[in-house]
């Protein structure tokens, strides 16, 4: 028998200024979920894909039922379709700083007005796979003071990423989860490029183990789809939510 689901599951939109656009926001509540406590927040860029192929909600709640993670809010933003996704994910994309700004200025005061969050960092975090880990990471360096914690899975690396980890300096700590394949090592990305991500998550992760950063980085036997960051989605779970 499928166990019943427990928590909350709707969509809301937000109209961005910054993005001159209306996302439909995927929304996840706990169950028993009430405004009296305060709440950890996961927003997940990628957020359909997240919310279907990753099955995110369904994961949280197993593990929340177990005892395994604190309650956490999950709030999935989506992409229109792929030319979408790489102007706002990627990190020369035409929209990219629009969508950090959308993340920091316009996404986080709505979510701290609608429900009773955690004010500090640490009650944020940022995840994503491929582009969208990518953005992940980079809003996090740019507003360390609003998301204190990052799930990536096979994000896309460049020089700007690299540049962004060695420049930054601050004292504010962030805690990085970071998972990478053994076999991407031709991955066929949506602009029809194909592309090593292996070797450049290898370079990130040694450069970021040279910060005061808390990071967990490991790589698993398989590729660049979600039939693997599925699978390791429950543990990147429990070590930013134990």
């Amino acid at each position: 028998m499928v166990k019943r689901f427990e928590g909350k599951l709707y969509e809301e939109t937000l109209t961005s200024h910054y993005l001159n656009d209306e996302l439909k926001l995927m929304f996840y509540l706990p169950p028993n979920y009430t405004p009296l406590y305060s709440y950890d927040v996961l927003i997940a860029q990628d957020g359909q894909d997240y919310f279907q192929m990753g099955r995110i909600a369904r994961q949280v709640e197993t593990l929340i039922e177990d005892g395994e993670i604190r309650d956490v809010i999950v709030v999935g933003v989506p992409y229109k379709d792929v030319k979408q996704r790489r102007k706002r994910y990627h990190p020369k994309g035409e929209e990219m700083e629009a969508y950090t700004r959308f993340l920091a200025c316009e996404l986080v005061p709505y979510l701290d007005e609608t429900f009773q969050t955690h004010p500090l960092s640490m009650g944020r975090t940022l995840a994503g796979d491929s582009l969208a880990g990518t953005v992940s990471l980079l809003t996090a360096l740019q507003y360390p003071t609003l998301f204190g914690q990052v799930m990536v899975h096979s994000p896309y690396v460049d020089d700007t990423v690299l540049q962004a980890v060695r420049a930054y300096e601050r004292g504010d700590t962030l805690s990085i989860y970071h998972r990478i394949g053994t076999e991407e090592t031709n991955v066929k990305t949506t602009n029809g490029e194909i592309l090593d991500f292996l070797t450049p998550n290898r370079e990130l992760a040694n450069l970021i183990k040279t910060k005061a950063f808390t990071y967990d980085y490991d790589e698993f036997p398989g590729d660049h789809t979600w039939t693997y960051w599925q699978k390791d989605l429950a543990q990147g779970l429990i070590t930013l939510f134990s």
